[in-house]
């Protein structure tokens, strides 16, 4: 059965990140033992390293994994609308994307105020990407116009996190 793209509706990601498209691959997105569903809250200190992703998928297929907060810095304010956390390309299906190229790296969630979303899309490349050029910054990123760039096509799967900023815990 396909995934419903009814909670990328809800939670803005459709319009806010991507348009409307229909889920034809799955994704499974692990923070430790913890699987990310769309909508759930995942705390910062869970999602330092990178999460455990598997793609379905046809061994001959390639992919693009773009990760991005659309509420940066602030829910209310997002002047940095979307920060990019995370870029690989040329993930085989079948697979996961320590088998692509990253193309830039790894970084957690640490929003500063507010509920943050943090959107993982999945692309279908039509080929080997080759050199990919790197963000020059990661505030500003435009997921649509990215795989506009790179010729990627609407998404194939796309999943989303909460995280809002953990409280320092207090020393006595």
């Amino acid at each position: 059965m396909a995934v419903s793209v009814d909670p990328l509706v809800v939670g803005r990601v459709i319009g806010d990140v991507v348009d409307m498209f229909v889920p034809t691959v799955t994704m499974s997105v692990y923070y430790g033992s913890k699987h990310v569903t769309s909508g759930c809250d995942i705390k910062p200190s869970m999602a330092i390293n990178p999460p455990n992703i598997s793609i379905e998928g046809h061994s001959d297929h390639l992919y693009t994994l773009v990760m991005t907060d659309p509420d940066a810095p602030s829910p209310s304010e997002p002047s940095m609308r979307e920060w990019v956390h995370w870029i690989v390309s040329d993930i085989p299906g079948g697979t996961n994307p320590n088998r692509g190229k990253e193309i830039l790296l790894y970084m957690g969630p640490s929003p500063p105020v507010g509920i943050h979303r943090y959107i993982l899309v999945l692309f279908q490349q039509k080929g080997p990407l080759g050199p990919v050029q790197q963000p020059t910054s990661r505030a500003n990123f435009n997921t649509r116009l990215f795989a506009d760039h790179l010729n990627l096509g609407l998404p194939v799967a796309t999943v989303y996190f909460n995280a809002q900023k953990e409280p320092v815990s207090r020393r006595r």
